[in-house]
């Protein structure tokens, strides 16, 4: 007799603004239950991710699937990283940006009999002041839009795309100095991305070359522009041309410290936060086990 593993799914009811009450049921439809025991859980407040994982972790649950989106994955894949637990992902937010990278189906079902495959894969990990983050964290335009973004109701790629256009032109550049790997870089910056992977969310590349198994992070500077160029910006991300763009400085490197002019926003996988003058991030090689297909 087949021994069933024990599979916890961590559903955000909120994640990319649409109900997810009946989830649960579409789960228990798709999933193979001769190699899976589901259980089942939503969460109620931002944090709640993480609390339930961590609970997961110590009643022996051998997966935890976060139901969300990167914000949701970051809470979860923490505690599965502490744990040494593995990650199962259902892409459910406004960006995935992590989910499509890892090129996990947007298509909820198609996610769900990848998890029954149970092809089970390293990525890399890094921290940013010692918080764990897995996509993308940063400061800058993208951190203060972050900020403002989660105090309006209105969820999704519409809501965002209106608040960046509304906040753009009131956002004055910074200077950062940058010590990547012991060479110091002083650089006047719209944004600041550490990318482990490429993209923010929505097929929009910061880091077209990043890879979550490379054992480096990709620190993205956006530099000042004139206003007249974000459409010419957001072409670059969205044809993945970062790199050969005269806008967006790319270095990559294991060990980043940035000291900015003030504290301040910052995100972490999407979240805001508000962190101090003197930032760190750190790559954990292929330290996280997730499910992939």
């Amino acid at each position: 007799m087949q021994i069933k593993t024990n599979i916890l799914f961590i559903i955000n009811p909120i994640s990319g603004g649409k109900g997810k009450l009946r989830i649960p049921d579409f789960i228990d439809k798709y999933l193979d239950k001769e190699k899976f025991s589901p259980n089942f859980v939503f969460t109620e407040y931002v944090g709640h991710a993480g609390e339930l994982a961590d609970e997961a972790s110590i009643k022996n649950f051998d997966i935890i699937v976060a139901a969300g989106g990167d914000g949701t994955i970051n809470e979860v894949a923490t505690k599965v990283l502490l744990h040494n637990k593995i990650l199962g992902v259902l892409p459910l937010g406004s960006g995935n940006g992590l989910a499509r990278f890892l090129n996990i189906p947007k298509n909820l079902r198609q996610a769900i009999l990848l998890i029954n495959n149970l092809k089970i894969d390293k990525i890399d990990s890094a921290t940013f002041n010692h918080k764990s983050f897995f996509n993308l964290a940063g400061m800058g335009f993208d951190a203060h839009l972050s900020a403002v973004f989660s105090g309006d109701k209105k969820r999704g790629l519409s809501g965002y795309v209106k608040l960046g256009f509304q906040e753009v032109f009131n956002y004055k550049p910074q200077l950062y100095i940058l010590n990547i790997d012991g060479v110091e870089y002083q650089r006047k910056a719209f944004a600041v991305t550490i990318a482990n992977s490429s993209q923010y969310g929505n097929d929009v590349f910061i880091a077209p070359s990043a890879s979550v198994k490379d054992g480096l992070l990709d620190v993205c500077i956006i530099k000042p522009f004139s206003l007249l160029k974000l459409p010419m910006l957001s072409y670059i991300m969205l044809r993945g041309t970062a790199e050969t763009s005269d806008m967006i400085e790319i270095i990559k490197g294991k060990n980043i410290k940035i000291t900015r002019q003030k504290e301040g926003a910052v995100h972490v996988d999407g979240e805001p936060s508000q962190m101090g003058m003197e930032i760190e991030a750190v790559v954990n090689p292929l330290s996280l086990q997730v499910i992939v297909p």
